[in-house]
Formats: C-alpha cells, structure tokens, sequence
C-alpha cells in the first residue's frame, strides 16, 4: 500500500474516531474532502508549524466549518499543536478542538467559521491584502509577500448569498493567487442538492471571471493533487470543484444521513477494519514521518525566506524601513488633535468624518476600506488612496460594489491577513445586512472601523426603509462591538482613538443632517458618557443623549434651568459606560429624574432608569417627509419634551 494511500486511511479512521468519541460532529463533509485536503497539506500548502505567524504563509481557511473534525486530525498529523488528546476532547467544554473552527484558540487555524459563506468572504479579503503588500514591498528579484490563499467550501457555502457576492468581487478584482476548493459531494442536511439547487455553478465562476477545474474522482489522492498544482498556475481566481462522496466508506456514504451522522462503536469497528486500522486514535511512524517531511520543508522555506529578506534589506533599505514601519503601529496624540479644534462649524457627521478618517489614515498606511457603493452618501473615503483594482493593486479605497455582506466579511479577512485596520461604510439601515460578519468580528475581536451614516429619522424623504430605529439596539447588542454615536468631534476623535488603540470593531454611527457643536469633551468621551452641562447642586432632572439629540437636549437645558437644577449626559458609547465604576456612573446619572432622548427604539436605555423616569424613543416606523418634520412628528421637540418632564413632575 502507497504512504498517500496508507496516510488517507489512518486521517479518515481518526476522523471518524475523534467523532464517535465526542457523539457528536459532521461525519458526512470531513471523511468526503479528506482526500484533497490531504494533498494540499502535503503537496502545496506552505506552512511552519514552529512559527504559525509566519508572514508570508499560505493562508488556509475552512469555510465548511463543520467539517473540521478533518481539519483538526490533519493538523496533528503535521505537526501543529494538536496532539492526540486534544482530537479526543473535540468538542468538550475548554479544549483546543471545538464544534467548528475558533481563530485563537486552536493552531493553524487562520478565522472563525461555521456561518456557512463567511469563511469565503474572509479568504476574499486575505487575498486582497497580500495583493495591496506585494505591490507596495515587491521588488523585481524579491517577492517577499507571494503567499496563496486557499478556501475549502461545500454546496452549502456556495448557496450564501455573502459568498456569491463575494466570489463576484474577487472575480473583477482578478485575484489570481486565491484558490477556493469546493467539496462537491451535492447532498446537503435535507437531501439531494436538486431540492433547491440546479445551477450550473461552472458557467456561474466563469462568467464572473473564475477559472474553473473539475476534479471527476474527488476521492483520488494524486487527482486532486495535480489539480491543486494546476490552479496554482492560473492568472485569475480559480474554484477547483472535487465531485466527492459524502460520508465515504460508511454505510450510508452518499446520502443526508451521513451529514452529522456518528458512528456506534459497532459501525466504527467496521469502518475501521475496511481501512485496515485496528488501533484507537494511533499514528503510525511511517505515516507520522511521512507528513512531517512536508513540515520540515515548510520550516526550510521559512528560514530561506528570512535570509531572502536580509538581503532585500540590504537592497533596498527604505523600502525596508517602509516594510517594517507598516507593521509598527504608532501612536497618535489624539487629544492632541482635539485641541487643534475640529469643529463641526454646521457640518454633518459624515462631512467630519472625512475629514477626520483623512487625517488619521495620512499617520496609518493600515487603515484601508470602502463603501457598499455609497461613497457620495457616507463620504468614507481616503481621498489620495485612489482605488485598488486589477491595474492598481496600490489603492487603498475598495469599491465594494453594492455587497454590505461580503464587505464587513472581507474586512474581517483584511484584517486577519496582518496588521491592517480596514474600515467599511453604508447607511445605518442598511447594517442589517452585515450583522453575521460583525458578529464574527466581535468574536475575533478584530480591529475593524465599521462607519454608518444617516444615523436616524431626520434622513427624511427616503421614508421608513431608509430610517434607521432598531438598528442601534442590534449593533449595541453584540458583544464586543464597541458602538460609539457622538456628538461632535471631539467625541468622533474619541472613537477613534479607542478604535486605534483597543482590541476589537467599533462601530461609529454619524449623521448625514448638520450639527450644532456642543463642545464636547475628548477625553471625557473616553469614559463612554459624562456631564456635559452640570449644576451646583445635585440635579433634579438629568437629560441623557446620544449622538444629534444631545443638541437637542442642551436646547431642552435651557428651558428647564431657569426653573430646576439640570444637568445634561452625553453618552456617546453605552458599553464603555457600563465598565466605569459605581461611584462614578452613580455621579453621571444623579439620584432624581432621568430623561434619556435618542430617536432609535433601543430599550438598553431603561436599565439607567427608574420607574419615574422617561425614555423618548421612536416607538413606530415613520413616513416619508422632510426630515426636520419627521423628526418633530416623531416627539422631537424642545416643546413636547420640555411639556412630558414638567407634566412628570408634577405628578
């Protein structure tokens, strides 16, 4: 028996182990594609498993999550740290193994999948980066980034929309050295593909500028080797399709059963015995050595490519200077900036945003990104960047096309690939479409700028589909993402500067109408809300507000401080709030009434609140109008508000 041959045998028997032993995974996709994947880990994907981190690495993502019952198995079986026992606790609470792939927590492993498509959108954006690096950094005789990018996909991942949206961008993009290899067994969890798929997916590729390689006998070691080998030489982006059969070697191979089937210790045995391996979770030496010679030479391709770079350094050393300069992140003075007075001087949120994000993107070549086709309407935009294409791999703006899905997913693989900070930009009603991307970037906790315009009701004419209401309380509700609405600039450079300087996406939500400046406050704004407007004595009613209406709220001052002790809060980002201390949240919020306006219909805002107190919220969708009267319609007013409190008061 051949070692490939041997070497398939043991993967899928360990596979299937590591599965009967947890009782629970997805049997059916990680014995299919064990074939191809086991010639790409040892034919063509360059790795060191002594230096994970290692810059110009292959970059490997597994965007049918669920089959990484194989992916954990291979991993071991070249060397990561994945030993053995770690393949036995798959799936337990705490282990290095989990249901599907988590980045950080087990080695090798380059993002977080499961969602099906999302791993797609990632490995899209991976592609990008290297592209914007190697253009910049690449000299004739040096290319020191010249990594591929592969993506491992099933039927399913192709079905999502996020992912056709982003095979379709990378396609334009002609992203040559992104290889995707599709595990095309056509079953999914409810039957054949043909129950809701009939697509011939090779013209689809083609047409959108991928070429295309079919692979007849997925399940054929040597195959589906030269067919990696030739996708390697295209000059475009290439989809490599494995016709394979799901659940391979089981009783109920080809067919939905075997999806997240498991087999009983009598079914494993069996299995096994077809396989000839009669040990439990064991790794022959000639198997083990086998796999480890393709390690080592990762490792001797690493060290070349080191000594490669020294002599690059000495060749060209601002170029040099400029390469390492890109991975040392300094730091800006923003309270610095502060003080140099942005003033909003009757501009809108996103007019100083772009002013602001110019700024700060002229100090950070990181920072890259682009709109969902919006740019003239979210002005999120590095003027000199210029645009990144198939003719100028140097741009650092992207058109995104109108794809808000696969763009918050290709953020996510941008800033994955190393170092960058990307930012992506559509209206606020439109975030809906990129929750599960932000989701996963607040569980990766990627350093993302996430900047949504037309923050409220006062867009007006375009009616209830275009104004935001819920769309804070979802954003708020995701854990990890940091959401800041500011006031003015002051508390624009506040969010930024904790974008820069913290772990994890922000998400900073502006205005499209002009804005009264407020002088807000910098470095108060870093403790996610604070007294604006304070009295002498305590308050006897405090005004909460966000963003437009802490404008709104000053007016409101006016009128109540004639008469009450008032105080007004800007409460720029809810969550840093939360982390301050009793005393100090106790100091912001006073002890008698409190009135929080934000025209959104987040109910976060009542666990400030008291039984007396009075959220003014937006309550129902609104019609199309004039902003300004819309607004007023909806209850936000100086005269309505000012009438609720004294009416409050008096009960």
């Amino acid at each position: 028996m051949k070692l490939s041959e041997k070497t398939l045998n043991y993967l899928k028997s360990i596979t299937a182990q590591s599965i009967t032993n947890a009782k629970s995974g997805h049997l059916g996709a990680s014995l299919g594609m064990s074939a191809f994947m086991l010639a790409l880990f040892k034919n063509h994907y360059n790795f060191d498993v002594s230096d994970t981190d290692f810059l110009n690495r292959d970059r490997l993502v597994l965007s049918a999550g669920h089959a990484c019952p194989v992916y954990y198995t291979l991993l071991n079986f070249f060397g990561f740290d994945v030993s053995l026992q770690d393949l036995k606790e798959m799936r337990v609470l705490g282990s290095k193994t989990p249901g599907h792939p988590e980045y950080k927590v087990t080695d090798g492993v380059e993002t977080t999948t499961g969602p099906l498509g999302q791993g797609v959108a990632n490995a899209v954006g991976m592609a990008i980066a290297k592209e914007m690096l190697a253009e910049r950094f690449n000299t004739v005789g040096f290319p020191i980034i010249n990594n591929y990018t592969y993506c491992v996909v099933g039927d399913g991942c192709l079905m999502e929309g996020v992912a056709q949206e982003a095979c379709s961008l990378a396609g334009n993009l002609n992203l040559n050295k992104l290889i995707l290899l599709y595990d095309s067994n056509e079953v999914t969890m409810e039957g054949s593909i043909n129950l809701s798929n009939r697509e011939n997916v090779v013209k689809k590729f083609k047409a959108m500028g991928w070429r295309v390689l079919v692979v007849k006998n997925g399940n054929n070691f040597n195959s589906c080797s030269r067919a990696i080998a030739k996708a390697k030489k295209s000059d475009r982006p290439c989809l490599v399709i494995f016709k394979t059969t799901i659940g391979i070697g089981t009783d109920k191979e080809g067919t939905s059963a075997v999806h997240s089937g498991v087999l009983n210790e009598n079914e494993l045995k069996a299995f096994n015995a077809k396989l000839g391996v009669y040990e439990n979770f064991f790794v022959p030496n000639d198997v083990r050595d086998w796999c480890m010679a393709t390690s080592r030479k990762g490792k001797l391709l690493h060290e070349k490519w080191n000594q490669e770079l020294a002599v690059y350094a000495n060749s060209n050393p601002e170029l040099y200077r400029q390469f390492t300069n890109f991975f040392d992140r300094k730091k800006i003075d923003f309270e610095k900036m502060s003080r140099n007075s942005y003033k909003w001087e009757g501009k809108s949120g996103r007019d100083l945003n772009k002013i602001i994000l110019n700024d700060i993107a002229d100090k950070y070549l990181q920072i890259v990104g682009g709109c969902a086709d919006v740019v003239n309407s979210t002005k999120a935009l590095i003027e000199n960047g210029g645009y990144f294409s198939y003719a100028n791999r140097r741009g650092r703006n992207i058109h995104f096309g109108v794809r808000e899905h696969a763009m918050a997913g290709i953020c996510n693989g941008i800033a994955l690939y190393e170092d960058f900070i990307p930012f992506c930009s559509t209206m606020l009603a439109f975030s809906n479409y990129m929750l599960p991307s932000i989701r996963l970037s607040a569980m990766m906790k990627l350093n993302i700028i996430y900047l949504f315009t037309h923050d409220s009701i006062m867009v007006g004419e375009d009616g209830p589909t275009h104004q935001p209401i819920e769309q804070l309380a979802q954003l708020r509700s995701i854990e990890g993402l940091t959401v800041f609405r500011p006031a003015d600039g002051n508390e624009l450079l506040a969010a930024y500067s904790f974008a820069i300087n913290n772990n994890g996406p922000v998400a900073i939500i502006l205005s499209r109408n002009e804005m009264v400046e407020v002088e807000g406050k910098f470095r108060e704004a870093l403790m996610g809300g604070y007294l604006l407007k304070s009295c002498k004595k305590d308050p006897k009613i405090t005004l909460i507000a966000s963003g437009t209406e802490v404008s709104l709220a000053l007016d409101i001052y006016q009128e109540l401080s004639k008469k009450f002790d008032t105080s007004v809060v800007s409460m720029p980002c809810l969550s840093i709030f939360d982390k301050q201390s009793a005393n100090y949240k106790a100091k912001v919020l006073g002890k008698e009434l409190k009135i929080v306006i934000e025209a959104s219909n987040d109910k976060t805002w009542y666990k400030y609140l008291n039984e007396n107190d009075i959220l003014i919220s937006v309550n129902d969708y609104q019609g199309s109008g004039k902003g300004a009267e819309i607004y007023k319609k909806a209850g936000f007013s100086v005269k309505d508000i000012v009438k609720s409190i004294l009416k409050k008061l008096c009960n």
